[in-house]
C-alpha cells in the first residue's frame, strides 16, 4: 500500500474545507433581502503558538549603508507589507524533530508493523488513516512484543552498517512525500482550456533528516566531529537552531505543520490556518527592523555593540573570534534580546531560508505591495534559477552579513552548517500599526 502522508495544500481546499466545516448565520430568515452569510470563527484570529504578530506597514526596503558592491542588488525602495504572524525563533533541532519523528511513526506503523489498531476505522481498504491519540498513548517503539520489535528493527541499520550492534534507525528510510498546489501556474494557465486541476498540483518525496555531515564538509582541516555526531541527537543541542536543512526540506517542513494544526482543526471544531510559508525576502526584512527606519541592525544601532560594549548577536567578531559573544558554534535559539517585534537573532546565529528566488535585478521590478521573486526550479533547471535567498548572516560571518538589507544566496538543494530557518502565517484580516 503506497502510503500519502499529506494531502494537497491550496487555498481553494482550505476554502472548501472551512465552508463545509463552519456553521453560519444569516441564510436564515432574511425574508428575501441580500444579508450575507457570516462565518463567525474566521473572525478568530489567535496567535499561533511559538508565533508573534507582525502588523502590516511600509518601510523603505534595501541597503542602509552606503556598500557600493550590494548597490545594484538591493536598491533602496518603498514597499508595503500586508499582516502575517512570524516564529518568534528559528525552528530548533526540537521543533525539527517532531516532523523527523512523525514521518518516523508513519512509516513505521504503515509499512512494517502490520498493526491495524494505529489505524482510524474505514470502510476504505486502500486508504488508511493513523490514529495519533493512540500512537501517542502506546508508542510502538516502547512495545515489549518480541514479534513488534522484529519488525520495528527492519527501520535500523542492517548487517556491516551497524556499529557495536547498536539499534541506530536507518535516516535513508526518512521519506516524506507532500503535495501543494502551484497557484502562479494556474493563473498562468487559467485561460487554457485543455488545462485541467491535475495540472497544476505539484508533488515530491524528500528525505526530510537533516545533513549532519555539513559540520565537517562545510569547513577543510576542522576538527567537528563531535558535532556531527550530536547535534541533532543530542538533548543538550534541543533548542539549538537545526542546520543542515536544504531550502526544499523547509518546504516539506511547512506543508507537514500545516496539515498537522489543520487535521487537528478540524477534529477539535477549530477554523483552519492558511498556510505555513517560507517568509518573503521583503517580509523577513521587514520583520528584522522590527518598525525601525533606515536602521542597520535588528536592534537599531550603527554597530554590532551596545552602549556597554555588549556584542548584540552570535556573529564573527574582528578576525575571527568566535567566542566573543558567547559560543564558538551556533547558541539557543532564545539567546541575546529580541527585535522590537519580539523575535529572536535576526542577525546571526544562523543565516535562515527564505521563499524568494534569487535575482539580481529583483528589486528593480516586483511589485511594491508584498513585493517578491519566486522560481519553482526543477531539478533539470541550470544551478542559477536554484539560487534561494537567505538573511541574517550566520555565526561564522563577519558584521557586514548580519544587517537588514544584506542580500546572501544558496541552492535550494545544498544544506549548510549555518543556515536555518523560521515561518510564516497569514493573519486573516487588517491589522496594521
Amino acid at each position: 500500500m503506497k502510503l500519502y502522508i499529506n494531502k494537497s495544500v491550496c487555498a481553494f481546499l482550505l476554502t472548501s474545507i472551512v465552508i463545509l466545516f463552519l456553521g453560519c448565520k444569516g441564510s436564515k430568515n432574511s425574508r428575501g433581502e441580500l444579508v450575507g452569510v457570516y462565518l463567525d470563527k474566521l473572525r478568530e484570529n489567535k496567535t499561533p503558538y511559538g508565533m508573534v504578530l507582525i502588523p502590516g506597514g511600509t518601510f523603505i526596503m534595501g541597503q542602509s549603508d552606503e556598500d557600493i558592491t550590494f548597490s545594484q542588488t538591493a536598491q533602496n525602495r518603498q514597499v508595503t507589507i500586508a499582516p502575517f504572524y512570524m516564529d518568534d525563533t528559528e525552528i530548533s533541532n526540537s521543533e525539527y524533530r517532531q516532523f523527523v519523528y512523525w514521518v518516523r511513526d508513519s512509516i513505521l506503523i504503515t509499512d512494517y508493523l502490520g498493526d491495524d489498531t494505529y489505524f482510524l476505522p474505514s470502510d476504505n481498504s486502500s486508504q488508511k488513516f493513523i490514529d495519533w491519540s493512540k500512537v501517542y498513548k502506546r508508542s510502538p517503539w516502547r512495545s515489549s512484543d518480541q514479534a513488534a520489535q522484529e519488525k520495528i528493527s527492519n527501520m535500523y541499520y542492517q548487517g556491516e552498517d551497524r556499529i557495536f550492534g547498536r539499534n541506530e534507525l536507518n535516516v535513508s528510510l526518512m521519506k516524506y512525500q507532500y503535495e501543494w498546489f502551484d497557484l502562479q501556474a494556474a493563473v498562468k494557465g487559467r485561460n487554457d482550456a485543455s488545462k485541467k486541476r491535475a495540472d497544476f498540483i505539484m508533488r515530491d518525496t524528500m528525505l526530510i533528516y537533516p545533513d549532519t555531515t555539513v559540520w565537517l564538509a562545510d569547513f577543510s582541516y576542522a576538527a567537528n566531529e563531535p558535532l556531527v555526531i550530536g547535534y541533532f541527537s543530542h538533548p543538550s543541542y534541543e533548542e539549538y537552531p537545526v542546520v543542515g536543512v536544504t531550502w526544499k526540506q523547509a518546504q516539506a517542513f511547512n506543508s507537514w505543520r500545516t496539515q498537522l494544526f489543520n487535521n487537528n482543526a478540524i477534529k477539535d471544531n477549530r477554523p483552519s490556518r492558511l498556510n505555513y510559508e517560507l517568509p518573503t525576502e521583503a517580509e523577513w526584512e521587514y520583520a528584522a527592523r522590527g518598525g525601525r527606519i533606515g536602521t542597520q541592525f535588528p536592534w537599531g544601532g550603527p554597530t554590532a555593540r551596545n552602549a556597554r560594549g555588549c556584542l548584540m548577536a552570535n556573529f564573527k567578531p574582528g578576525r575571527g573570534n568566535y567566542t566573543d559573544d558567547g559560543g564558538a558554534y551556533t547558541l539557543p535559539v532564545y539567546s541575546f534580546i529580541p527585535n522590537d517585534y519580539g523575535l529572536y537573532n535576526m542577525a546571526g546565529n544562523v543565516a535562515e531560508w527564505t521563499k524568494s528566488a534569487y535575482n539580481e535585478s529583483a528589486y528593480s521590478f516586483v511589485h511594491d505591495m508584498n513585493p517578491t521573486y519566486t522560481y519553482n526550479a526543477k531539478d533539470s533547471d541550470h544551478e542559477s534559477m536554484k539560487r534561494k535567498v537567505i538573511r541574517g548572516g550566520s555565526w561564522k560571518d563577519i558584521g557586514f552579513f548580519l544587517q537588514n538589507g544584506t542580500r546572501q544566496y544558496e541552492y535550494q538543494d545544498t544544506a549548510k552548517s549555518y543556515i536555518g530557518f523560521r515561518s510564516v502565517t497569514r493573519y486573516l484580516g487588517v491589522e496594521n500599526r
